[in-house]
């Protein structure tokens, strides 16, 4: 029996609570695994000492449920952030911003003891880049950035009516195939006016729960 997509991304979220423990701070990321993951944390809200968000969306869900909400600065120890992705490897690394939400998912990702991707099996592929790779870019600077990402391979578009929680701007890099991640990020990061790369490769999961319809497979 086939299962959808969306049944897929509830397996995993549903496989990522047992990385949850009482008296945690909880990262949690943006999109629609993520949301997932949201519906099922409301008996946990009495024993998680609170939640760091990475999207206006996502702490908009978390405070319906009453889980408090904790600001990243004010946060010593974050016990673990969940996040959904836009692709994933089998190595773990991934590209993630489809929501526009990727600076402030790479910062709580950075921040983060351990990070637990969860994604249904639609997407794990063994090189990225079929996902057009999102770049967050300085406003003033989306010319210059598309240029400089048009020299590395790429066609870059701009993504046009996505403001971030940032107030900067989305370019969707096209015709990328993604052999070697991490030099890419690094790459990418370099380039005057971008904020960051929707790459996570430097920093991949730690753990990729993958919701199949045999189940969940754990890398």
């Amino acid at each position: 029996m086939a299962f959808s997509a969306g049944e897929n991304k509830q397996r995993a979220a549903a496989a990522a609570l047992e990385y949850i423990h009482a008296d945690a701070v909880l990262g949690v990321g943006t999109g629609s695994t993520v949301n997932a993951l949201i519906e099922l944390l409301a008996p946990w809200k009495s024993s998680l000492r609170g939640a760091v968000s990475s999207s206006e969306a996502s702490s908009t869900r978390l405070r319906a449920l009453g889980i408090p909400l904790l600001d990243l600065n004010e946060v010593a120890d974050l016990d673990i952030y969940i996040d959904g992705a836009d692709e994933a490897n089998p190595r773990r690394e991934l590209i993630k911003g489809g929501g526009a939400a990727l600076t402030r998912e790479k910062i709580v990702a950075a921040a983060a003891r351990r990070f637990v991707c969860i994604v249904d099996d639609s997407k794990l592929v063994e090189v990225l880049g079929r996902f057009p790779l999102p770049v967050e870019v300085i406003p003033m600077a989306r010319a210059l950035v598309a240029r400089e990402l048009g020299r590395l391979g790429g066609r870059a578009l701009w993504r046009h009516g996505t403001v971030t929680d940032n107030g900067n701007h989305i370019l969707d890099v096209h015709d990328l195939a993604i052999t070697e991640p991490r030099a890419l990020e690094m790459a990418i990061n370099q380039i005057a006016g971008v904020v960051t790369v929707g790459l996570f490769a430097v920093r991949p999961a730690d753990v990729l729960i993958v919701g199949t319809d045999d189940g969940v497979r754990t890398i």
